[in-house]
């Protein structure tokens, strides 16, 4: 009934965007004149070689919905060392992080909760139907080609329904193939509080229609970071326990095409790590006893076939498996060990087939099934011995249409989801069913110009993970299901508004997120507390910009010039439950205002990037009371870097110093983030 209590509308002007790039076409003209006459003699001229610049108008800023990008080469330039420090350099993202070097990292897009942002490894969504909530951590930048974030969903007219289902989806794209004829890559990295981290990549072309590519990775670290504790006037010096990791990563590719019509890329991943899991910092008491161990491994292939010129099949298959292992020898415990171990599979297939029957319309019709199982040895209560082994049978069918006039694209789909659940013991709960509609549009305002406005609404529907409903130690048995409508209108502008600057590049987006039953994670190491906040408003602004400005010509492959990116964040996402006592307050975790820039010199002798991450206050219970306070931060980091060529590849040094100012500050309480540290890293190319 709630439902129908809403119907929104937005007003919102906004701001998003990257830099991107101006495209140097150089135009050689040659013409000859040669005259048939006795008296005159032939003769060439020679025209002086013309340079036409013009800017690149990237889909950042024609995309209908939010979307932003890193490619491999700034991911590298900026030193960026993990994909969550990529994340935090987009506006409108959400990290949670618990510090360390093994702590999980997740993201959640405009606040609507990580259950609601789908990861996606090379088209393919990762899933985690016990905890709902990615792990980015687990994942290197080595072999990323780009990583992108899109509001909504992008515009690829084939993604999969899970894609069309997602409030955002984080893409992660693997690098290919190496550069110049490059077919191997050896990496060392160390780092403060023990890290070492070698690796490797190798790319082989079978022949001229098959590659393969192999990369792995080892890191290891004590993490045992120092801070500072405070009790009072009292400051005390201490250092983190219980900090340290273990991981080892190997991933596998085959690529294959038939000509121009198909293409299959197949994949193979594992990982496994051993961590301990540091206790809450409250005054001199952060003993911990807890231990995790994960291991993940899943296969997945994507064909992609043109039956004809109208006619598009794309299909994805995965089988994935996971464990994860959790001890606590605390002696509080009957025996004087908790030990929870979980293992869980998904068998997942899609299809999506893509019709394009006039030159400016196309219709897709994506189906994706998956079928889901855990199994555990923790029980629902105290009363049933019995674990729930639940499984679940989950449908979603997505039909989507695009239209492309002269000025405006439209982008309609309509996802209905079907779930239907089986519990060994306890209660088994009714099967689910919604249809979930979307409408995204934009309109190029000048028709010479690169000036877009563009609008989305979108409904989104998440169910309960296993935790949230059938484990009482993690979750709660009676949360409702969730419900969140997205509105979005935004401005996005590129050109070249002044003759020294190489482009500039400006976006724009307001929006407004109304979710019923909102479920909400009080968060702790490895139990998370859940709760249903029965109405939510999320309301903010999203803003990007980013320009290059060249500084000095050098002669050489490479001039000088200074690339600046900013994006900034402000949410207010608060309780609307009239009967609440928390009404009217800012959701826990979730700051006002947060933002990123990032200031990058390149030249052809060195590569200087500084990045700035900051957060303003938050507060870590719905009672928004000084106890709960965090404070607000700014985390400084500054990375050097230079590549030589080889006889036979390249090498390249990279030296970066993070959270320069020492600044200590928590993003969950009681959990202190690492202060200044150091890493270095070597790459040699062959």
């Amino acid at each position: 009934m709630r439902d129908n209590m809403y119907f929104y509308e937005i007003l919102n002007s906004c701001a998003k965007g990257y830099k991107y790039v101006l495209l140097l076409l150089g135009v050689i003209c040659h013409a000859g004149l040669s005259a048939q006459n006795d008296t005159l003699p032939a003769s060439v001229h020679t025209l002086d070689g013309v340079t036409v610049e013009s800017h690149h108008t990237d889909r950042q800023v024609t995309a209908s919905k939010p979307l932003q990008q890193l490619n491999r080469e700034e991911l590298q330039q900026l030193g960026l060392q993990n994909l969550a420090d990529a994340v935090k350099k987009f506006a409108g993202a959400q990290v949670k992080d618990y510090g360390g070097i093994g702590g999980m990292k997740t993201v959640s897009v405009r606040n609507l909760g990580a259950h609601h942002t789908a990861v996606s490894y090379d088209d393919v969504t990762i899933s985690n139907t016990q905890a709902g909530q990615i792990d980015i951590s687990r994942y290197t930048l080595d072999n990323v080609e780009s990583v992108t974030l899109a509001v909504g969903s992008d515009d690829d007219w084939l993604q999969s329904a899970r894609h069309y289902a997602s409030a955002g989806v984080l893409s992660i794209k693997s690098e290919r193939q190496g550069r110049d004829g490059e077919h191997l890559e050896v990496k060392l990295r160390g780092a403060s509080f023990g890290q070492v981290s070698p690796s490797f990549r190798y790319w082989q072309p079978i022949n001229t229609t098959t590659a393969v590519t192999l990369n792995g990775s080892y890191m290891r670290a004590d993490g045992a970071y120092p801070y500072t504790l405070v009790n009072g006037r009292e400051k005390t010096r201490e250092k983190r326990r219980n900090t340290d990791i273990a991981s080892w990563q190997g991933e596998a590719n085959l690529y294959h095409h038939w000509g121009d019509r198909s293409q299959l890329a197949m994949k193979a991943y594992w990982y496994r790590s051993e961590r301990g899991l540091p206790g809450a910092v409250i005054l001199y008491n952060e003993k911990s006893d807890e231990r995790l161990w994960d291991e993940d491994f899943f296969t997945q292939a994507v064909f992609t076939h043109r039956l004809s010129s109208r006619l598009t099949l794309k299909a994805r298959m995965k089988y994935a498996h996971s464990w994860n292992q959790y001890k606590d020898t605390d002696v509080k415990y009957e025996g004087g060990m908790r030990r929870d171990v979980a293992r869980q599979n998904e068998y997942y297939g899609s299809a999506t087939i893509g019709w394009r029957p006039i030159g400016w319309l196309s219709v897709a019709l994506a189906e994706d099934i998956a079928y889901n199982d855990l199994r555990s040895n923790i029980t629902i209560s105290d009363n049933l011995t019995d674990p729930p082994y639940p499984t679940r049978t989950t449908s979603l069918t997505a039909l989507s249409a695009n239209a492309d006039w002269h000025r405006l694209r439209v982008n309609a789909s309509l996802v209905g989801t079907y779930a239907t659940e089986s519990v060994k013991a306890g209660k088994q709960p009714d099967d689910r069913k919604k249809l979930s509609p979307a409408l995204s549009l934009t309109y190029r305002i000048l028709d010479e110009g690169h000036l877009f406005l563009r609008a989305m609404y979108k409904n989104t529907f998440r169910l309960p993970t296993f935790n949230d409903l059938y484990y009482i130690r993690m979750g709660n048995t009676g949360l409702r299901p969730e419900n969140a409508h997205e509105l979005n209108v935004g401005v996005t502008w590129s050109g070249r508004p002044l003759k020294w600057l190489k482009y500039l590049t400006m976006t724009a987006d307001g929006y407004l997120n109304r979710v019923t039953d909102k479920i909400v994670a009080f968060p702790s190491t490895y139990v998370w507390k859940m709760a249903n906040f029965g109405r939510v408003t999320i309301k903010g602004v999203d803003a990007t910009l980013a320009t290059e400005i060249p500084l000095l010509k050098t002669g050489q492959k490479e001039d000088v010039s200074l690339l600046l990116t900013g994006a900034y964040t402000y949410i207010r996402a608060v309780d609307k439950e009239d009967r609440s006592p928390t009404y009217n307050h800012q959701l826990p975790y979730t700051p006002r205002q947060s933002g990123s820039a990032s200031i990058m010199l390149r030249t052809p002798w060195v590569h200087v990037g500084y990045n700035l991450f900051s957060q303003g206050k938050r507060w870590s219970n719905v009672q928004t009371t000084p106890q709960y306070a965090l404070k607000a931060y700014w985390e400084h980091s500054l990375s050097l870097s230079h590549e030589w060529k080889l006889k036979s590849g390249s090498m390249l040094l990279q030296v970066t110093a993070h959270n320069l100012t020492d600044e200590q500050y928590e993003i969950i309480k009681y959990y202190p983030m690492p202060g200044r540290s150091f890493s270095a890293s070597a790459v040699v190319r062959w």
